[in-house]
């Protein structure tokens, strides 16, 4: 074990110490054992997909499970077979086209209706027609519900609860019930949210899932309720938490202490209103510091990848604070804890970043000291002395009041260091720039009359000894600009065909000056597999543009050579 992962293992053992004796002390209720182990229960595919701004296709969902099934969850709950033709058809697909190594498919339902038999009912037919070996269904556990949302009997509830599972388990299938509203219906009619437990228990269900599904209950109250059912249960207890409170992950951990071996949620958290439990969260919680079997163990370091493809499959960009995974959540900016970090990496860091796929990462900006200007270099490979990291820090402050940010712009940064060291761009040599736009004949726009807009740019540049003028035209200056440059040099350097930029972005600094403002540029480019941010800041637009442009594609040439 190296040294960090040392440091970082003592300092997990003296947390874990005190988190157990804190857990022993804090509440009114007995604290079980801890378990060795806990079942990971995913709900993005039908309790995440009703998160407002996300829709997936039927392959959409396939590649999620398929990505679900990789990371290593016991379940994957794959939607409500019947309730629409999307979940129709994914569970048909499912049973040809999904093979799962680690999970097993779930399909998501509701009891019996109130007066109708469970061999007459559509709901339950579907959840046997669907081929999935378990079934979730859903149960009203909060007497308000029953009587004011299904408009029936509390005795009738119950036989519903009773009936279905019954009914499902002779044909074969795995029951968990999802008793809905469970710890509003225990706060204000416990006795009839216990009966439901009970109900379901003695048809047959093998998980009894305590639902937050307001998301309203803070810790200790989760806890006490989890305590109260453990004591008057021998099957599983789930638990089923939603964020509206920010708790959801906090609940879920609180209830696995109480005595839940079932944790259910999201991966990314999606869901409904403020949504899910965020199983990216409560996993390394759960494995790391409580030291509780989740995932298997060899792939808890799949959680940062798994995470992110599993947002480009939902179309959500990442959140770069997300706990575990995010892009910043083991960067380091301020001087002072870089400078520590060096030293020894836990001082700022809580887990050892590989252990969930993750990684640590320097970033720079006016904040910075020596020591992370030494580390960033350190990363890049380049060996600059403390003379030369003295004057480039220097030169970052200078920047930075600019309106330079390259805590953003880590092409610009990776640069700004590479140039400190005595590199220089041979690739070509700007001799100059010009940009022409001419308004043409007048047309009707949405607005009304307008005038039809050509953006020319010309660009003069040498290659070696080679001295090239281009010209194009563009959709405006940075596209013409773009094209003039690609025009000029693309013929010696092939591999610009590959690199495209992805966004471009700018941002008035001082608005106080209107349109003598200083504008800073980002353009953000890739080439395929990685993608660089540069930057450019002037009181013109246009000659930002160029410098966060230029930038861009001697990063690409310098990485592609």
């Amino acid at each position: 074990m190296s040294t960090e992962a040392q440091a970082h293992g003592e300092s997990h053992t003296h947390a874990h110490g005190e988190s157990h004796g804190h857990s022993h002390g804090a509440h009114d209720y007995e604290v079980p054992d801890l378990p060795e182990s806990v079942d990971i229960f995913d709900t993005i595919l039908r309790d995440g997909s009703q998160q407002e701004g996300l829709s997936l296709t039927v392959t959409d969902k396939l590649r999620v499970a398929e990505q679900l099934d990789h990371l290593g969850v016991t379940y994957i709950e794959g939607g409500w077979p019947g309730a629409n033709p999307k979940d129709v058809e994914f569970f048909a697909r499912a049973r040809q086209e999904l093979t799962l190594s680690t999970a097993t498919l779930v399909a998501f339902g509701s009891t019996r209706r109130a007066g109708v038999a469970a061999e007459d009912d559509a709901v339950l037919a579907n959840l046997i027609d669907a081929g999935a070996p378990v079934a979730c269904i859903v149960a009203k556990a909060w007497d308000r519900h029953v009587t004011e949302a299904l408009r029936t009997s509390l005795d009738e509830a119950v036989a519903m609860v009773r009936d279905s599972v019954r009914h499902l388990v002779v044909h074969d299938l795995r029951v968990f019930l999802d008793a809905e509203h469970f710890f509003d219906g225990y706060r204000r009619n416990p006795e009839f949210a216990l009966s439901v437990l009970a109900a379901a228990e003695e048809a047959g269900a093998e998980a009894l899932v305590l639902c937050d599904t307001n998301g309203g209950s803070l810790p200790d109250s989760v806890g006490q309720a989890v305590a109260d059912v453990r004591a008057r249960t021998s099957a599983q207890i789930g638990i089923h938490c939603h964020n509206d409170t920010g708790c959801a992950v906090a609940n879920s951990l609180v209830a696995v202490q109480a005595g839940a071996t079932q944790v259910q949620g999201c991966v990314n958290g999606y869901g409904e209103r403020a949504g899910n439990t965020d199983l990216v969260a409560a996993i390394p919680n759960l494995s790391l510091k409580l030291n509780i079997r989740t995932i298997p163990a060899d792939r808890l370091e799949r959680l940062t990848p798994v995470s992110h493809h599993i947002a480009e499959l939902v179309n959500i960009a990442p959140n770069p604070q997300q706990a575990y995974v995010g892009h910043s959540v083991f960067a380091h900016k301020g001087g002072l804890h870089a400078s520590a970090v060096a030293r020894s990496a836990d001082l700022y860091e809580h887990v050892v970043p590989s252990a969930v796929g993750n990684g640590t990462r320097v970033v720079v900006s006016e904040m910075a000291g020596r020591s992370t200007l030494a580390m960033k270099a350190a990363e890049l490979g380049l060996e600059l002395d403390g003379e030369v990291l003295g004057r480039v820090l220097d030169e970052l402050k200078r920047l930075e009041h600019e309106g330079y940010h390259f805590e953003v712009a880590d092409g610009s940064l990776e640069l700004l260091l590479r140039r400190a060291g005595g590199w220089s761009s041979d690739f070509f040599s700007v001799e100059s720039f010009r940009v022409i736009t001419d308004h043409g004949d007048r047309a009707e726009g949405i607005a009304g009359a307008s005038f039809g807009v050509t953006t020319e740019a010309t660009v003069t540049v040498r290659v070696g000894a080679e001295r090239i003028v281009a010209a194009a035209e563009g959709n405006g200056p940075v596209n013409a600009l773009d094209a003039a440059l690609r025009g000029a040099i693309g013929s010696r350097f092939p591999v610009l065909a590959s690199i495209h930029l992805t966004d471009y972005r700018v941002r008035v600094l001082d608005s106080g000056h209107g349109t003598g403002a200083i504008t800073r540029v980002l353009v953000d480019t890739t080439d395929g597999e990685s993608v660089w941010t540069t930057i450019g800041v002037s009181e013109n637009i246009i000659e930002a543009s160029w410098q966060a442009l230029y930038d861009s594609v001697v990063f690409g040439l310098l990485h592609a050579s």
